[in-house]
């Protein structure tokens, strides 16, 4: 009988940027423009033994109802300047930034990642995404945008572009001139970067919808997402890794890497209380009623936040918020914010902080490390991109009292047995014979 090796998990850490995650009025926030701030998260994560340390971004300050998002982060730095320098200060940690395909061209990105990955010793990683909305083209020169269904072709020919770029240069450091003729690029010249460490910087994909899916699965080295039960993680986890055939991949060539949160306690109940807490600061009275704005696409000031769900349907047209794309079917997402509310009695706030939270773990260290482990065991998840709800202390905690039990389940490395990211993950490098 063959026996299956054990299934060890991996774990990425999230510095969040545009987003609901952090509670920035605790006094433990420190600001996100401080080098200091991306230092201790990133060396935490290296104590930690992470794979990467990921980094969020966003290219234009989101409005609702003609003002700065409350929740959006005013002065953030640019992502792979911050990695630049944190190479600088870590050894083995990978370094993912996030950088946009829709406002950038292929042979300018694709020098900025290849130096990174010398830089660091081949531990680059590009998150790559794109944008749809006017609001954020307004920011470039070309202004547009791109409609949503050509957005992910101008992604596919971008990032293989930027690889005819990294592959122009053999692995014994001889360039060769390159061409590319397509719709969206046509360049040609000789590329100025020698073939990095890594031959090609690792690749995420952030997205749930079927286009997101099928890029992933065809050009993407991981899938960085976000699903809450078991069931939903499996059947994700089934779904995408069952489209990688088609493009000649096998199932260990795209890691699935939900972004969850972690709250820990000494008791189960203390972390529920821990949890709760949390989530009512992040979820401010107002931040409820923006929250709701989003979905409903009204001005909806005169609610009580502690007060009923509206009872009117969502209104069609541009959202509230510009930056930031309504919800898919707004009508059938209302109502199933209104089917919670009624079933559990929840008012605005208690349902925008039920139903619109990241999936956590929440309990003691030991049954957090049960049940990350679980996960991926029943192949509903191959890792998990850690996002803290405290920058930059909030994986303290996790890597001192989390990460020993994972290895004493032999769910996790004890050492770092590479000097690349694409070693830390298993993956395969560009050119090397299989």
């Amino acid at each position: 009988m063959t026996v299956r090796p054990r299934r060890r998990l991996h774990l990425a850490a999230h510095f969040p940027g545009v987003n609901s995650t952090t509670v920035w009025a605790d006094p433990r926030s420190r600001p996100q423009i401080e080098f200091a701030s991306f230092a201790h998260l990133a060396r935490t994560a290296e104590r930690g033994l992470f794979d990467f340390l990921f980094l969020a971004e966003g290219l234009r300050l989101r409005e609702h109802k003609g003002r700065v998002h409350d929740l959006d982060v005013v002065g953030r730095p640019e992502s792979l300047t911050v990695l630049s320098a944190l190479s600088g200060v870590t050894e083995r940690l990978g370094l993912a930034a996030t950088v946009n395909a829709t406002f950038n061209e292929p042979y300018e990105l694709a020098r900025r990642f290849a130096t990174l990955d010398h830089l660091s010793g081949g531990r680059a990683a590009w998150n790559v995404v794109t944008s749809s909305d006017a609001f954020t083209g307004e920011n470039f020169r070309r202004g547009g945008y791109l409609d949503h269904a050509d957005r992910y072709q101008r992604a596919a020919e971008f990032l293989a572009t930027a690889r005819e770029l990294w592959d122009s240069w053999t692995p014994e450091g001889i360039a060769r001139p390159f061409a590319h003729r397509g719709r969206h690029f046509d360049i040609a010249g000789e590329f100025t970067v020698p073939r990095s460490p890594q031959g090609h910087p690792v690749v995420i994909q952030a997205g749930d919808s079927a286009e997101g899916r099928e890029f992933a699965a065809a050009s993407a080295d991981v899938i960085f997402t976000r699903h809450g039960t078991l069931a939903e993680g499996r059947a994700f986890y089934a779904d995408v890794k069952r489209r990688l055939a088609r493009y000649g991949r096998g199932p260990d060539d795209l890691k699935i890497m939900p972004g969850v949160g972690v709250v820990l306690g000494d008791t189960a109940a203390d972390a529920r209380e821990r949890a709760a807490v949390v989530r009512r600061r992040q979820v401010s009275p107002q931040n409820a009623l923006l929250a709701m704005e989003q979905i409903w696409g009204t001005d909806l000031s005169s609610y009580d936040p502690d007060g009923p769900l509206p009872d009117i349907d969502p209104v069609p047209g541009p959202a509230l918020t510009r930056g930031r794309t309504r919800r898919g079917d707004t009508v059938a997402l209302a109502e199933k914010w209104r089917a919670l509310s009624r079933e559990k009695g929840l008012s605005i706030r208690e349902t925008v902080i039920e139903a619109g939270g990241r999936p956590s773990f929440v309990g003691t260290p030991a049954s957090v490390a049960e049940e990350l482990d679980s996960y991926v065991r029943h192949e509903a998840a191959d890792g998990f991109v850690l996002v803290p709800h405290l920058t930059p202390g909030g994986l303290d905690d996790f890597v001192d009292r989390v990460v020993p039990l994972l290895q004493e389940r032999g769910a996790f490395r004890t050492a770092y047995r590479g000097t690349t990211l694409r070693s830390h993950l298993g993956l395969p490098t560009p050119g090397e014979e299989r």
